[in-house]
């Protein structure tokens, strides 16, 4: 039997077999994509982390491609059984080699849905702290507030003390005036000062008081609300701005003294 011959006989007993697979993979790629459209409009309403939404996506098309996959094999004559079979043994084999990607893929999930943190709130642990860029499947990332980025693999997080400090932060600002000083009347500039200062928020309230009696001075606490964005500048901006303002009002402020008496003098 000539090539051409034999080329014509596979052609007419398999090619409209071949030719179903082909139109039923085009078909399933058609629908992914069409529902897929669909459900990522309706997850876009939904109350979900962007990764989440990315996940839950990816894997409903891949589900559709998948099947549609195995209807075109179907067609072709293959035994779909004994295949998935194949699968499931080859999928338990590179669970067992990726344990801690694995790991890293069930931490990702229960980060997403427990929500311990939002991305762009602030956060620390495992002694480094940063506020949270993105958050994947496999990491989070934080960026420092000296613009560096920090990858914590999702399975170091579950499981640790956390601290989530939100979108705002308190700072924590004292200063030592003079037991001499008008204290009602201090209290009163420096809290005109801190609602003045535009990277203040209103609300929460700052609390500005007596915070101890040193030795040698009053030491007023300042704790003023900011958003975490601007903590380290707001930091420094109102320190600068206490001690001038102090300074010009002629708040006498002490520094530690100790007075050294003699009393056999010879």
């Amino acid at each position: 039997m000539s090539l051409a011959s034999l080329i014509t006989q596979y052609a007419v007993q398999y090619g409209f077999r071949i030719m179903g697979a082909i139109l039923v993979i085009i078909a399933a790629l058609f629908v992914a994509n069409s529902v897929g459209r669909l459900f990522e409009r309706w997850l876009n309403k939904q109350d979900l982390e962007p990764p989440l939404r990315l996940l839950l996506l990816r894997v409903l098309k891949a589900l559709l491609v998948i099947l549609g996959v195995l209807i075109a094999l179907d067609q072709l004559g293959v035994q779909i059984a004994p295949l998935v079979a194949g699968l499931g043994v080859a999928g338990l084999g590179v669970g067992l080699a990726l344990q801690g990607v694995l790991s890293n893929v069930v931490a990702g999930l229960s980060i997403i849905f427990t929500k311990p943190y939002r991305v762009g709130e602030h956060i620390s642990l495992l002694g480094v702290h940063g506020d949270v860029a993105k958050i994947d499947i496999f990491t989070t990332t934080l960026l420092h507030p000296d613009h560096s980025r920090i990858v914590i693999p999702n399975r170091k997080v579950v499981g640790e003390i956390l601290h989530n400090f939100g979108t705002i932060r308190q700072l924590d600002l004292s200063i030592g005036v003079s037991y001499q000083t008008d204290i009602e009347t201090t209290l009163r500039v420096l809290r005109e000062l801190v609602a003045r200062h535009p990277k203040v928020l209103p609300d929460p309230a700052p609390i500005i008081g007596i915070a101890a009696f040193a030795d040698s001075s009053i030491t007023l606490s300042i704790r003023p609300w900011v958003p975490v964005a601007c903590a380290g500048s707001a930091h420094i901006e109102l320190n600068q701005a206490i001690i001038q303002q102090l300074r010009a009002d002629g708040v006498d402020i002490p520094f530690p003294q100790r007075e050294v008496r003699l009393l056999n003098p010879s």
